[in-house]
């Protein structure tokens, strides 16, 4: 089966990211369509883009960088959960994107976003030209959590049938994409 990687893309202490990443990925491997990964930058602690080459080179000095390359590059599809912060996409996010090119490319992927009013959906509107440029082709369907609907007090996710309806129309369309692109990856 094609490897999903749910990477969950703040870092910040007190974020609800990791509770709607675990809730995503246990969707995920019930779906049955990928083996399923869940990879946290808090976690991963890549710091802030330090190797001396552009990306596209892949000539990384740094163990950091080669960990954080063969991550990416075994996965054959993505899903980011994903913050808004001050109507955009989160640093770290954009830094883990920088660290690497061609681990990228040819891959699908999703978003689980979520933030106050808009559900993180301005933050994805600005990523979806980022993932392009690194040869991603984003889905059109994604999750959207509403804090205000979907996020009680404590900060755990409410899973209602809007969400996993949404989980569900992602992951079939991660799966066609995963499947049109391997050709892609694949040697010549």
């Amino acid at each position: 089966m094609p490897l999903l990687k749910v990477i969950v893309t703040s870092t910040r202490p007190t974020r609800i990211g990791r509770n709607i990443g675990d809730w995503f990925t246990r969707h995920a491997v019930e779906h049955g369509g990928f083996d399923v990964e869940l990879v946290d930058l808090a976690e991963v602690g890549l710091p802030f883009l330090d190797e001396p080459e552009d990306a596209t080179t892949g000539n990384y000095v740094h163990q950091h960088t080669r960990d954080w390359s063969a991550t990416i590059d075994a996965a054959d599809a993505f899903v980011f959960v994903m913050p808004e912060y001050n109507y955009a996409f989160n640093a770290p996010l954009k830094n883990a994107l920088d660290f690497l090119y061609r681990e990228w490319a040819h891959k699908p992927v999703g978003f689980v976003s979520y933030g106050g009013l808009s559900g993180g959906l301005r933050a994805v509107e600005l990523l979806k030209p980022v993932v392009s440029k690194l040869r991603m082709v984003p889905a059109g369907e994604a999750v959207t959590v509403f804090r205000r609907r979907s996020v009680d007090a404590d900060g755990h996710l409410i899973v209602d049938d809007t969400l996993t309806g949404s989980a569900d129309a992602m992951l079939e369309e991660l799966d066609r994409l995963t499947r049109a692109m391997s050709a892609m990856r694949s040697p010549v």
